[in-house]
Order: C-alpha cells, then structure tokens, then sequence
C-alpha cells in the first residue's frame, strides 16, 4: 500500500500522520523536537516518522509524498517566508526528509492554508468550493480558496487574515511588528489580554487563567457571569465580524470555516457572531454560513498532505 505523510510543525514538537492516497488516516505520532535547525533535531524528526511508518507496516519506499504546514508564509514554490513563532531551518529539514524519504516528493504549506485544505478534502467544508478558513488559536490564521484552488498569492502570504488592520489607535506591537492586527485581539492570547483590559478597567480581579492564552477560562468565566469577560469576548468577536464583513466584499465566500483552540467554544460564541456580521456586511452577503471546523488539530495534517500529493515531481 502507498503512503503521505502530513507533518503539522509546532515549536516543542510536530504531529505526524500517515494517510492512504484516498485521505483515510491509520496512524498519527506526536514527536517532541528542540529548535529545528540542528542535524540532531532533523534526526528526531526522521527517527520518528520512520517508526510511524513501521507502526502501519509499511516502508520508507511506500510514503509517495511527504507535506509540512509551518506557522509562516509559504509561496506557490514552497519558498519559506519569515517565521515569527518558531525557529526553523528549512533547508535543513527538507534536505533530511529528502534524504530519508528519497522517493517521495516534498510540500511545504502555511499551517492555515494547510487546515483550509484539509477541511475542504475531509472537514467541514468538504463539497464546498469558495471559502474562508480562519483558525483562532494561539495567532489567528487563514486560508482562501476559490473554485476549490489555495490563494497563496505572490508571496506566500494570502491568507495572512490575522495580521488585517482593525485599529489604528493600537500602541501594542504585533508579533507581525505592526500594530492593530485582528490577531491582537480574536487569537486566544488576544482574548486574554482583552479580558484583563476590562478587568483593570472595571477594577475587579481576573479569574484564574493558566497562562496568557487561556482563552477557555475566559469563555467559562464568561458563563459564569463575569461582565468583563462578557465585554471581552465581545470586543473580540466585533473586531473578527469587522474584518469577515470586509473579506466577504473582497471574496464573497459561500462560507467562513472557524478554526483552532477557539472554536471550542463555537457553540457558546456563533450567535453573536452571526449577528455583529450581518450587521457589518453588503445585504447580498447576510446568509454566508458561518460553521465550525470538523477536523480540530488534525486539519493541518490533513492538508499537508493533499498538499503533497498535489506537488509536481520535481
């Protein structure tokens, strides 16, 4: 039987998963990794996807291609741009899964693209052929994609959604190195920050939050009845309706496919969210779905490796 791998790459480690030509995942392995720029850290790398084939009984001559999605942008020829999350050398890496993987051909991918491809082959919004992906996570990414093609653009940076301008007036810096990025504000360390602005300023105590993205805390206080965190998911969700509002005039999308961390909490958030971007939005635009993702974290994975599949042979 022949094999893809799909790699989703994080900074402490990568999920892996192994899929038939037909998308059916057998197997996946999370391997821990240091800073991928080392000829040890390619090693543990290599080392694991090697023991994920052998778990499914295959060998490295059944994987026919291998895809990674990285937290940066990726141009149509698979060049890296600048990677603000993690430190990655990609030469090294490509060179070591060449090396290992000598038969199959190699993709790399923005990590969000990678999950709008993945949620377009077997998530959410399978059979649907224009959409907007927006993960909501630890950053606030995105993948556009028209007439069932990724719009990558000319520098890999299509579907940079988190990094849209929504405030002017922002003197925080963004990870981007601007400032007043949709990121700052629907990404889950953005809903944090937004929460502990409204409790300074109503001068009451946050609740207990496990770190600076604990974005589920929030949400719980929320529930709970804690105004400020009440105030901070709304913020939240008017600056993400403003910026939906503003691609649906650019794109008119038959969907918005809501990713990441957050979306955990959809349920509790989407009727608000309809409403603030209905009320923003051209009328012809007022019945765009907006659904959650199928595939949670496993969307990357499942991208990366239709992205792979799709590559030419070099």
């Amino acid at each position: 039987m022949k094999y893809v791998l799909g790699i989703d790459v994080g900074g402490t480690s990568i999920k892996a998963g192994i899929f038939t030509l037909e998308g059916q995942l057998k197997a996946v392995r999370t391997i821990p990794t240091s800073d991928l720029t080392s000829p040890q850290a390619f090693a543990e790398v290599t080392d694991g996807l090697t023991n994920l084939v052998s778990s499914v009984d295959g060998a490295i001559t059944d994987v026919e291609a291998v895809g990674l999605d990285i937290p940066g942008p990726v141009d149509a020829n698979g060049n890296v741009g600048f990677l603000p999350n993690i430190k990655l050398d990609p030469d090294g890496l490509k060179n070591a899964l060449k090396e290992t993987f000598f038969q199959a051909r190699l993709a790399f991918v923005n990590d969000a693209n990678a999950a709008a491809l993945g949620e377009m082959w077997m998530g959410g919004a399978k059979g649907v052929k224009n959409f907007i992906m927006i993960t909501l996570g630890t950053g606030v990414g995105g993948g556009v994609v028209l007439n069932g093609q990724l719009v990558a653009g000319a520098n890999g940076a299509g579907g940079e959604l988190g990094h849209l301008t929504m405030n002017y007036e922002e003197t925080r810096t963004c990870g981007c190195g601007r400032h007043g990025c949709l990121e700052q504000y629907a990404s889950a360390s953005g809903i944090v920050t937004l929460y502990k602005e409204a409790c300074e300023k109503a001068g009451k105590e946050p609740c207990a939050l496990s770190g600076r993205s604990d974005s589920y805390s929030v949400f719980k206080a929320m529930a709970a009845g804690d105004e400020c965190a009440r105030t901070a998911i709304s913020q939240m969700l008017e600056y993400l309706a403003r910026a939906m509002a503003q691609l649906s005039c650019a794109v008119d999308p038959e969907a918005f496919v809501i990713g990441g961390g957050v979306v955990g909490s959809f349920d509790v958030f989407k009727d608000e969210l309809t409403e603030r971007f209905q009320a923003h939005c051209l009328p012809i635009c007022r019945n765009t779905k907006i659904v959650p993702a199928d595939l949670g974290n496993q969307a990357g994975m499942y991208g990366a490796a239709l992205c792979a599949l799709s590559a030419e042979e070099e």
